[in-house]
């Protein structure tokens, strides 16, 4: 699982950061990747990374400012000349669907795979293949969401010596066994999954805050998540300037990942007021109270462990 940032700027592309766009990599897990926001010039950040734009089956919205939005209808014709053929779901606010249907009927793009738009609501709960996605409004003057993604535990490794010792050799059968609670096998009797497979592993909880004033409720969304994406939009100095346009800044990202119990805080949606040289000062203001952040710039990948 791995978090790619195609976009981290706030507003207006810079030379250093395009707009925001944040791909989640499942290749792993389930064959895919899940895009967050698509602001303009994404296909073009997609053209300098591994992505596979067929390989995007879900893109989630959080709101419709243009520097969220702009690059989606092409991102969407492109999938089609590059192979996409299979379903994909976009999710977001309910003028996302007049949006989307608005520029593929006048620019007359044919897709090449079918898409559903799935408007997203406060306190909404999806549930997707291996992982549920919780959805909460946050506080940015237009309708803008958080989304918690949670994934299912994971079954537990399957305890190996101990298979050997009741005399079941390696084979197909271990298979049978760890997807199956029982399994019958002659001269064996029934073998019960539990006693031979160890505690489940925990899924990852991954958090993406988008733009939003800083705000304590927030906590439950962010609540021990392996890894809060946060905006931090302006320096803590401009904390005034950041409520007045309904965004955040180092210190609220890093105060709410404190409160949240995160293991790990990544800041982007960087103004582009701040310059190459200024980043190392942004980064120090959320690590005075957050030790574990990191600055994210296009192209940054994470790992989450």
């Amino acid at each position: 699982m791995e978090l790619i940032f195609l976009g981290t700027g706030a507003g207006v592309p810079s030379k250093e950061r395009n707009v925001s766009a944040l791909a989640l990599s499942l290749l792993q897990e389930q064959n895919s990747i899940w895009l967050f926001d698509c602001g303009e010039g994404t296909q073009h950040q997609i053209l300098h990374s591994s992505i596979k734009p067929r390989k995007v089956n879900k893109i989630f919205i959080t709101h419709m400012h243009g520097d969220h939005i702009y690059g989606l209808p092409g991102f969407l014709s492109s999938r089609s000349f590059q192979g996409g053929t299979t379903p994909l779901t976009i999710y977001g606010p309910k003028e996302l669907k007049q949006f989307v249907e608005t520029n593929l009927q006048l620019s007359e793009t044919h897709l090449t795979y079918p898409i559903s738009i799935v408007e997203v609501a406060d306190k909404m709960v999806l549930k997707l293949d291996r992982f549920t996605v919780y959805v909460e409004l946050l506080d940015h003057g237009v309708p803008s969401f958080g989304y918690r993604i949670v994934e299912k535990d994971k079954p537990g490794e399957l305890l190996v010596d101990k298979l050997k010792s009741l005399g079941i050799k390696p084979g197909p059968i271990y298979q049978q066994i760890k997807e199956n609670e029982t399994v019958t096998i002659p001269s064996k009797g029934i073998i019960y999954r539990k006693d031979v497979v160890g505690p489940p592993k925990q899924g990852k909880i991954i958090t993406i805050i988008g733009d939003t004033r800083y705000s304590p409720r927030f906590v439950s969304l962010a609540k021990n998540a392996d890894v809060l994406v946060h905006e931090a939009t302006f320096r803590h100095d401009k904390e005034t300037l950041a409520h007045q346009y309904f965004h955040s800044t180092t210190l609220q990202a890093a105060r709410l990942a404190l409160e949240s119990n995160c293991k790990q805080l990544i800041l982007t949606h960087i103004s582009s007021r701040y310059q190459q040289e200024e980043n190392d000062q942004l980064l120090q203001e959320a690590t005075a109270i957050f030790p574990k952040t990191k600055l994210a710039y296009d192209f940054s990948k994470f790992t989450i462990h």
